[in-house]
């Protein structure tokens, strides 16, 4: 057996590093190095730079943290490059930091983001706001400043809040720049906003791109632009804005927080820039007011003063201390529970080592996994606030501030948080990163200064200016020229044409267009093709007789229909026999009534004052009332054997005569005209039979009565006849369909109704099968829909559009008074009251004073009996009127009576007189 006492020392000897390394690990550093990447000499950088060395140097000398241990700031300058970014963040890694601030902007974090998460490094950015920089890509990836996810949505918000639906995007075309406007692009499609235009910006800009950039965007429509770009201290969109004359009434700016960040640390703010800014609107992130945020002020303005710093604060350079803090913390916590920091060799980084480049230096920090779960365990109070992690190892939403910027000062207008939405007030800490469903009802902001100078809210749109005007596709027609033509002088004009200029004249504000006819005038163009033209961008709109379907609507946006329209059945008339009843169509159903009711008055009338005084009027019951009425309907046609002795009923008589004088006048002449009238008559009683029928049917070329007809009511497309001009229309109707004609016509009822003002041989069968109407094509989401549409109403409202229609279609007579002149008017009882109210009163008149007279002579007979009132036995009212009224109707039987025996007397001696011869 060999011995092994040589080998003793040697294993001894070996062992030793690990030993001591335990021994090492177990001991409380002295020194804890943190890096930090970010761009020196930047609106950010400039903050951020002095805010973390004074955090370190406030960790530093705060004994109840790190006892024992010094916290180092190590750090690098990015120089806004990923390359030099990158390069210096492998510096930093090689001097064994355990986590890294920075960086400020969103394209170097998205490539060091990757270098942390495979050396365990944690990675706390204070201004990379990409919402797209996530946890589950970057694991080891920590925000402290607001996520752009967050901006975008109060962005919306805002946009949404004033009613504006259309935008322009300018943006720096990196990561941050796309990913944020891809961003607010969601947001805004959530409230049916959309981005119209997207203008990226190169990350080196010059004045150049940016004024043929703002030059193209002037040809736009929307006036609402949303900037979000880096911080630039120089300004030069709004400069080169305000010399287009771009910052003015109509247009709207808003920018992201990095313009606040930027004004922010300007000090003082030029009455130029002021100029240049009046009335942006933009965000700034929100930090409450604290005792310890107005103590790190104060002191900022004395390092300002002695020299230390060069720029004013801004909320990331509050982003950037708070950030040193959370580290502070972690670190704290950590050294506690988990002792020293330890690096370890990787074999894959080893294995580069070979390469050119030295990664072999480059170490893994073991304890990066326990520092990461410490830092999203932090949750204190800093400058910006509560600052504690949410679950996208993001800081906790805490709002943002609108601000606007006037010509003196920069104003805040309101706040907007996702749990509130916006308002005056500044916004509570959140409790949770979930937007809560606030109503639109409850927001508020404070009076905004536009640009221009202008409070009130700017339209945000431009149709169109005078170098682009508006592109209106016409249809050049072939027949009914009326609603839209070609003249002579190749000027557009006709009933469409003059309802949309019309309402234009009544839109608040004016719009440059240009006609610009669709067909040669040899046949009438196909109106889909039309409208595809003004969903392919070849035309802004379309103006003519263009009906408004279903399909076409999938794809356009159209106005309020100006006229109402429908498909209808043309086919020729015959005339047809009177029905059997058609002598009661004269009067109206209330006519009737009336004249029943006052056949029946008069009657009753008359018999009450000839009753006592004509014996025609008199005898059984029965034969009275045949009497009565018997005379009150035979006035109508011969006089009557009954003659009327009182004065007051020969005056009813007369006005009763005049009155059915009047009556069978108007009757005979509206019977005369209805038994003279054509009356439509067609073995086509309607759609249904002319779908079963196997007659070739008529239809305009171009209209969607084609596609109707064969795709909706699967008519066979053989049937189906296309006919170009109310020519062919009346060409193939007489022709008929034996004759190689057709035997009906479906069109749209405008056209029908001015081919059947030329024609009276042809009419129109039943009711139209559709609804619909005529509007006017715009573009998807084009504003000009809406003002055209309240427009068209006004047009209507004010009777303008009747006068238009009139103006076209009835100069020998209207089409629709032409369609009703084929039925006569009924007789109204409006026409005929005041003949009525004549005799119905005089009727009534009489009769009171035929009563009156009556109870006059009861009177005088009860005193004649000399029975007064006093004298009469003390009993009930009621049965004293029973007694009244017996007692009167016995004073009219006595009459009655006597008149009788006077008559009798006067015949029997007219009978004992001798005769002479």
């Amino acid at each position: 057996m060999k011995s092994t006492g040589p080998l003793i020392p040697l294993l001894l000897l070996l062992s030793w590093p690990l030993f001591l390394a335990g021994f090492v690990s177990s001991q409380k550093p002295s020194v804890v190095k943190i890096g930090a990447i970010f761009t020196y000499d930047s609106v950010i950088g400039r903050a951020a730079k002095a805010a973390m060395e004074a955090a370190v140097s406030d960790v530093n000398a705060d004994p109840t943290i790190l006892r024992g241990t010094e916290l180092r700031l190590v750090m690098q300058d990015a120089n806004c490059s990923v390359f030099m970014g990158s390069v210096e963040t492998f510096q930093v890694i090689e001097q064994q930091v355990v986590a890294i601030l920075g960086p400020q902007s969103s394209a170097i974090a998205h490539m060091i983001s990757s270098i942390a998460t495979n050396l365990h490094i944690p990675l706390i950015s204070f201004a990379a706001t990409d919402p797209t920089l996530s946890a589950l890509q970057f694991p080891f990836f920590v925000r402290t400043a607001q996520s752009d996810s967050h901006q975008m949505a109060a962005l919306a918000d805002l946009i949404d809040f004033y009613e504006w639906k259309e935008i322009i995007a300018i943006y720096v075309d990196d990561d941050y720049g796309r990913n944020g406007i891809s961003a607010l692009g969601d947001e805004l499609e959530k409230k049916l906003i959309k981005i119209s235009y997207r203008l990226p910006l190169s990350v080196q800009v010059g004045s150049v791109e940016i004024t043929r950039m703002l030059n193209e965007s002037k040809l736009f429509g929307p006036r609402v632009y949303v900037v979000h770009i880096n911080p630039d201290p120089s300004l030069r969109i709004y400069k080169i804005a305000q010399e287009l004359n771009m910052m003015t009434s109509g247009f709207v700016w808003f920018a992201t927080d990095w313009l606040s960040a930027t004004i922010d640390s300007m000090s003082p703010i030029g009455q130029t820039t002021f100029e240049m800014l009046q009335g942006t609107v933009s965000l700034r992130q929100y930090t409450p007011e604290s005792a310890g945020k107005k103590a790190f002020l104060a002191r900022w303005d004395v390092m300002r003063r002695k020299g230390l710093v060069s720029s004013v604060l801004n909320s990331y350079g509050l982003c950037a201390y708070d950030s040193v803090w959370v580290v502070a913390r972690a670190l704290d916590r950590y050294v506690k529970e988990e002792g020293n920091m330890t690096f370890a060799f990787s074999h894959a980084l080893y294995n580069l080592d070979k390469s050119r480049i030295q990664f072999g230096d480059l170490k893994v920090f073991t304890g990066g996994a326990p520092l990461l779960k410490k830092l999203l365990q932090v949750n204190f109070t800093g400058l910006t606030g509560r600052v504690r992690f949410n679950s996208d190892r993001g800081i906790v939403n805490g709002g943002y501030e609108v601000i606007n910027i006037d010509e003196k000062a920069v104003r805040s207008v309101g706040f907007w948080s996702m749990l509130s939405g916006f308002s005056v007030s500044p916004p509570s800490l959140a409790i949770s990163g979930d937007q809560d469903k606030y109503s639109r009802q409850d927001q508020e902001l404070r009076e905004v200064k536009w640009p221009g100078g202008n409070t009130i809210k700017p339209r945000g749109w431009v149709i169109a200016d005078n170098e682009r005007p508006l592109r209106i596709g016409v249809p050049n027609r072939f027949s009914f020229r009326d609603f839209v033509m070609q003249n002579e002088s190749h000027e557009t004009q006709g009933y469409c044409i003059d309802v949309f200029t019309e309402a234009c004249k009544l839109i608040p504000y004016d719009v440059p267009y240009k006609f610009v006819p669709f067909g040669d005038g040899t046949f009438n163009p196909s109106y889909d093709e039309l409208i595809k033209m003004v969903e392919d961008d070849v035309f802004d709109a379309a103006v003519g007789d263009i009906a408004i379907v279903t399909n076409r609507t999938r794809t356009v946006d159209f106005s309020q229909p100006y006229a109402s329209t429908g498909l209808v059945i043309v086919a020729p008339i015959d005339d047809e026999k009177a029905s059997a009843w058609v002598f009661l169509k004269p009067f109206t159903t209330e006519m009737w009534c009336v004249t029943a009711a006052s056949f029946v008055m008069i009657a009753v009338v008359i018999w009450f004052l000839e009753h006592r005084v004509n014996k025609d009027f008199r005898g059984p019951p029965m034969r009275q009332l045949v009497t009565i009425f018997l005379f009150s309907f035979s006035t109508l046609f011969k006089k009557n054997q009954e003659d009327t002795v009182s004065p007051l009923g020969k005056m009813i008589m007369v006005l009763w005569l005049f009155l059915l004088m009047v009556i069978t006048s108007s009757y005979t002449a509206s019977l005369t005209s209805i038994l003279t009238i054509q009356q439509l008559s067609s073995p086509i009683t309607g759609i249904d039979s002319l779908i079963t029928s196997d007659w070739p049917i008529g239809y305009q070329v171009g209209s969607f009565a084609y596609s109707y007809l064969a795709n909706s009511l699967y008519i066979t497309r053989s049937r189906l006849v296309p006919l170009g001009s109310p020519e062919e229309y009346e060409r193939a109707l007489r022709l008929g369909p034996k004759n190689g004609g057709v035997a009906a016509i479906v069109d749209e009822l405008p056209y029908v109704e001015l081919f059947l003002s030329k024609q009276t041989e042809f009419g129109i069968i039943g009711q139209s099968f559709t609804r619909g109407g005529w509007g006017f094509a715009f573009q998807r989401g084009s504003p000009l829909a809406v003002d055209v549409s309240t427009a068209i109403l006004k047009l209507s409202e004010s009777g303008k559009l009747q006068e238009i229609n009139e103006r076209w279609f009835c100069k020998m007579g209207c089409p629709d008074e032409r369609r009703r002149s084929s039925e006569a008017t009924q007789l109204q009882l409006i026409s005929f009251w005041g003949l009525y109210l004549l005799c119905g009163g005089s009727a009534l008149v009489a009769l009171m004073v035929f009563l009156l007279r009556v109870v006059r002579s009861y009177v005088q007979y009860k005193r004649r009996q000399q029975v007064a009132p006093s004298s009469l036995p003390s009993v009930s009212p009621v049965i004293r009127c029973t007694e009244v009224v017996h007692s009167f109707f016995d004073f009219i039987d006595q009459k009655e009576e006597a008149i009788k025996r006077a008559v009798l007397s006067k015949v029997e001696n007219h009978h004992q007189q001798p005769q002479s011869r």
